[in-house]
């Protein structure tokens, strides 16, 4: 009887040791996902771009599979890499940071240059002039999926820098439960905002009253102008987390000129308006990255487009396009 008892007493233990764990693994989760949220609206407002175009009924399936691409980058590649990278190699999570954060600084400028100076895209052109929309949108996935992949890493990463020191279960099972929660939510926001245009026309011919019937044409009139706001944003959202990336990386790496630099500015901004100073503060600095974010990158696109480009198709084996 005394040894069940024992027994007991262990078991009742481990009980409360697991259930602390989980505690902690939520607390740490929610403290780690509020300093992700600036990369987390940044993610939302990228997404929608890669569906616009498609028909209706495929529009959900494309955010699918997106979405579960972006679980695969969190969970089976990040997630591992960073607590390896932790373990073993910290100080290399630095260069490979900010190495994506000139990604996005070459694909944010890229679209600006593009928007300025409009030219079509031959493989797209001829996806549409083929009639081949499944190459289409699967050129648009693996796009959506590259650019996420970028986005999870710098959210992981902070949501790795935000948990406290604990085990490395705890780390682990932390980070994914971030990593699966943020998904759900961007991807659960994408899918409200690329439907809604849906939900318009349904209330529109279908609603019972009126204001229900003007409702739904007002969705239907103004979704495209959102989407294409949020074109506008996700593009200023990919200079300005690149932009940061990069900065903040050349501080850790002892260059921190640049950032001072931009405090010193963003902080001269915020005595002008001392009303709203730290909003103004946040917005001079979130403004001064995204011009560092679109200088780097546009010197990016012609070694990306010149030199990297033509290399990447001849390891390939492929002739550069023209």
């Amino acid at each position: 009887m005394s040894g069940l008892l024992a027994l007991l007493d262990d078991v009742a233990a481990i009980a409360k040791v697991a259930a602390s764990s989980i505690d902690d693994i939520a607390a740490a989760a929610a403290k780690a996902g509020t300093k992700a949220a600036g990369v987390v609206i940044d993610d939302a407002a990228v997404t929608p771009k890669y569906v616009t175009g498609f028909s209706a009924e495929r529009e959900l399936p494309i955010i699918w599979r997106i979405s579960l691409g972006s679980l695969r980058n969190k969970l089976l590649i990040l997630l591992p890499a960073l607590l390896l990278l932790e373990t073993f190699l910290p100080q290399a999570i630095t260069p490979l940071l900010m190495l994506g954060g000139a990604y996005l600084c070459f694909e944010g400028a890229e679209k600006v240059m593009h928007a300025l100076f409009p030219h079509a895209d031959a493989a797209v052109e001829a996806d549409f002039a083929t009639g081949d929309p499944l190459r289409l949108e699967e050129e648009k996935v693996a796009g959506a999926i590259k650019t996420d992949f970028i986005l999870s890493a710098e959210i992981m990463t902070i949501a790795l820098a935000a948990i406290p020191q604990g085990t490395l279960l705890v780390e682990a099972a932390t980070l994914a439960l971030v990593g699966a929660l943020i998904t759900v939510a961007v991807y659960g926001v994408v899918a409200v905002i690329v439907k809604m245009d849906d939900v318009g026309l349904h209330l529109a011919r279908t609603g019972r009253s009126s204001a229900g019937r003007a409702l739904g044409r007002g969705l239907v009139a103004g979704m495209p102008r959102l989407l294409g706001l949020l074109s506008v944003v996700g593009t200023a959202a990919m200079l300005w987390v690149g932009g940061s990336i990069v900065i903040h990386g050349l501080e850790e790496l002892g260059q921190g000129w640049l950032g001072h630099h931009i405090h010193d500015w963003s902080a001269a901004a915020a005595h002008l308006a001392p009303a709203g100073a730290a909003a103004v503060e946040w917005g001079a600095k979130a403004v001064l990255d995204g011009i560092f974010g679109l200088a780097l990158g546009l010197v990016l696109i012609p070694v990306a487009t010149r030199v990297i480009g033509p290399l990447w198709a001849a390891a390939r084996g492929k002739r550069p396009a023209r």
